[in-house]
C-alpha cells in the first residue's frame, strides 16, 4: 500500500503543475486578447471609418508623399549612422580610461532615455538653436548662426537621445570580454591599435547589428521630435503626416495609406531587430568590469580624455540648458497657476493608470511564457511561447499615432471623442511601455526559473504559493523599476495626446506644447524643467532601488 502511494502522489503533483500551467497560459491569453482587441481594433477602425477608398496609384505617385516616405527613411538612416559612429570611439575611450567617475558617466548616458522627448527638443533648441550657446560661439568666429529646424535639428536631437544608448550597449559588449584576455593583452604589451583589432572590435561587432536596427526603428517611429523640429513640409515623417491628415485636413483615406506604409516600415525594422538583436548584450553595465592592463601611453590617454570630454559635453549640455532656462522663468508663478496644477494632476492620474495597466498586461505574458518553457518542449508550445514573446512588442509595429488615429475615427461615430480621450490615452501609454517592461522583467524571471524550478517542483510549489515564494522575490525590484519607467514614459508622452488633447483634457506635455505654440517661451522653459526633473527623479529613485538586486 505504501509502495503504491508514491506514484499516486507524483501523479497528483503533476496534475497540480498542469493546472497551474493552464491558469498561467489562460491569463497570458487574456492579455493577448486585450492587446489584439485594442491594437487590431484601431487598425480595423482606421480602414473601416475611411470615408472613401484611397486611390493607391494616385497617392503613390504624389510627389509630396514620396518625399515624406524618403525623408522618413533618410533621417532615420542618417541619425542611426551618426549615433553609431559617434558611440564607437566614445565606448572604447570610456572602457579604456581609468577614472573614479566611470559609473557616474554611464548613469549620465542613461538619462536621455528617461527625459521626455519634448523637453529634449526644447533643450536642443536652447543649445543648438539660432540663439543658442553653440550659435553664439559660431557667430563669434565669424560664421552664420545655426538653423536647428529641419533635417539638421532632427539629426542632432536623435543623436542626443540615441548615441548614449549605443555607447552603453558597446561598453556592455566590451565588459563581456573575459578578464584573461585583457590580462594577456597587457602581458604582451599590445598596442592600442592591435588591442582594438583583436579584442575591442570583435566584441563591439557583436553588439552593432542589434543596436543599429534598434536605433533605426526608434528614429523611423519618431514623432514629437519631428513635430517640434521639422520646420515644414520638406521635413515631415510618416507619423507627423498621419497626425496632420487627421488633426488638420481630416482626410481618413490619406491617413489609412500613410498608416499602412508606416506599419510596413516598422514591421520590417522590428523583424530585423529581432533577427539581429540576439547578439546584443542583455543588460546595461554600471561599471563592474574586468580590469584592463593596457600600457600607459600619453597620446592615447589624451585622446581618450578628449573624446570623453566631447561626448560628456554633448550629452550634458542640453540638461544644463534646461536647468538654466527653467530657473530664469517664474517657477513660483507656474506652480501657483491653476492650469499647471490641473495639468499636473491629470498627468499624474494618467501615468499611474497607464503604468499599472502596463504591468497587469506584461506580467501575465511573461509568466505564461515561462510556464510553457518549464513544460516538455513541443512545436505547439514553441508557437505559444513565440506568441507571448511577440505580443509585448506589438506596439513597435503599430505606432501610437496610428493607434490614436484608429480610435479617434471609431469613437467619433459612437460617442464624444474627447469624453473618451483619457481612456484611449491611458491604454495607448500602457501599450507603449510594455516592450520596456518586458525587457526589464524577462531576464529576472528567467534567472529565477533557472535557479529554483527544480526545487519548487520537488516541493510541490504551484499557483499562488510559487508566485509568492519564487517569482515575487525575483520580480520585486524589477517591477519597481518597470513601474517607474512606465510612469516616466507616460508623464512625458505627447503621441496620443497630440490627437486627443483638448481644453478639458490637458497634460503637462500638452500644456508645454501649447505654451510653445503661443510663444510663451519663459513658461515653456519652466514647464520643461519641472517635467524633466520629475521624470528623471523617478528613474533615479527606481535605478537606485534596483541596483542592489543586480549585484546579488
Amino acid at each position: 500500500m505504501a509502495a503504491g502511494a508514491r506514484p499516486l502522489r507524483l501523479s497528483a503533483r503533476q496534475m497540480t503543475g498542469s493546472t497551474d500551467r493552464r491558469w498561467r497560459v489562460a491569463a497570458g491569453l487574456a492579455a493577448v486578447a486585450a492587446l489584439a482587441v485594442f491594437l487590431g481594433g484601431a487598425g480595423f477602425a482606421l480602414l473601416a471609418q475611411a470615408d472613401r477608398t484611397p486611390n493607391l496609384f494616385a497617392l503613390a505617385s504624389d510627389r509630396y508623399l514620396r518625399g515624406v516616405v524618403l525623408f522618413t527613411l533618410e533621417q532615420a538612416a542618417l541619425s542611426t549612422l551618426l549615433a553609431v559612429i559617434g558611440a564607437l570611439p566614445l565606448a572604447v575611450a570610456l572602457h579604456r580610461a581609468r577614472f573614479p567617475g566611470r559609473g557616474l558617466v554611464l548613469r549620465l548616458f542613461l538619462l536621455p532615455q528617461a527625459l521626455p522627448v519634448l523637453v529634449g527638443a526644447l533643450a536642443i533648441i536652447a543649445v543648438w538653436g539660432r540663439n543658442g550657446v553653440v550659435s553664439d560661439l559660431v557667430a563669434t568666429l565669424g560664421f552664420g548662426r545655426l538653423n536647428v529646424y529641419g533635417l539638421s535639428g532632427i539629426l542632432i536631437a536623435h543623436t542626443f537621445f540615441n548615441l548614449p544608448l549605443a555607447a552603453r550597449l558597446m561598453v556592455a559588449a566590451l565588459d563581456g570580454v573575459p578578464a584573461e584576455s585583457w590580462k594577456l593583452a597587457g602581458q604582451l604589451s599590445l598596442t592600442p591599435l592591435t588591442t582594438f583589432r583583436l579584442l575591442e572590435w570583435p566584441a563591439i561587432r557583436t553588439a552593432l547589428p542589434g543596436a543599429t536596427s534598434l536605433i533605426f526603428m526608434l528614429c523611423v517611429t519618431s514623432f514629437t521630435l519631428v513635430l517640434t523640429l521639422g520646420g515644414g513640409p520638406g521635413a515631415t515623417t510618416l507619423e507627423v503626416a498621419i497626425y496632420q491628415a487627421l488633426r488638420y485636413d481630416f482626410d481618413p483615406g490619406l491617413a489609412v495609406f500613410l498608416a499602412l506604409i508606416q506599419i510596413g516600415l516598422t514591421a520590417l525594422a522590428l523583424a530585423v531587430t529581432l533577427r539581429l538583436g540576439e547578439t546584443t548584450p542583455g543588460g546595461f553595465t554600471l561599471g563592474r568590469r574586468a580590469r584592463r592592463y593596457d600600457p600607459a601611453q600619453g597620446f592615447v590617454r589624451v585622446l581618450d580624455l578628449a573624446v570623453l570630454a566631447v561626448g560628456i559635453a554633448f550629452v550634458l549640455s542640453p540638461f544644463i540648458a534646461t536647468i538654466v532656462a527653467g530657473l530664469r522663468s517664474d517657477l513660483v508663478a507656474l506652480l501657483a497657476d491653476p492650469n499647471v496644477q490641473r495639468a499636473a494632476m491629470t498627468s499624474g492620474v494618467v501615468a499611474l493608470a497607464a503604468a499599472t495597466l502596463a504591468l497587469l498586461l506584461a506580467t501575465p505574458l511573461l509568466l505564461a511564457r515561462q510556464a510553457l518553457a518549464r513544460s516538455a518542449s513541443s512545436r505547439r508550445h514553441a508557437a505559444w511561447r513565440g506568441l507571448f514573446e511577440l505580443s509585448g512588442s506589438l506596439v513597435l509595429v503599430v505606432p501610437p499615432i496610428v493607434i490614436g488615429a484608429g480610435w479617434f475615427l471609431l469613437l467619433r461615430r459612437v460617442t464624444d471623442v474627447f469624453a473618451a480621450a483619457p481612456f484611449v490615452v491611458i491604454a495607448t501609454n500602457a501599450v507603449m511601455a510594455m516592450p520596456f517592461i518586458v525587457r526589464i522583467l524577462a531576464p529576472a524571471l528567467a534567472t529565477s526559473a533557472e535557479r529554483h524550478d527544480r526545487l519548487a517542483e520537488s516541493l510541490g510549489l504551484f499557483g499562488l504559493a510559487r508566485l509568492r515564494h519564487v517569482e515575487w522575490p525575483a520580480l520585486k525590484a524589477p517591477l519597481a523599476l518597470s513601474f517607474a519607467f512606465a510612469l516616466a514614459l507616460s508623464l512625458g508622452d505627447l503621441g496620443a495626446m497630440a490627437l486627443f488633447g483638448s481644453q478639458d483634457f490637458v497634460t503637462l506635455p500638452y500644456l508645454l506644447l501649447q505654451r510653445m505654440g503661443s510663444y510663451r517661451t519663459a513658461d515653456a522653459a519652466g514647464l520643461a524643467l519641472l517635467l524633466g526633473a520629475l521624470c528623471l527623479a523617478l528613474m533615479a529613485f527606481a535605478e537606485r532601488g534596483f541596483r542592489p538586486e543586480e549585484g546579488r
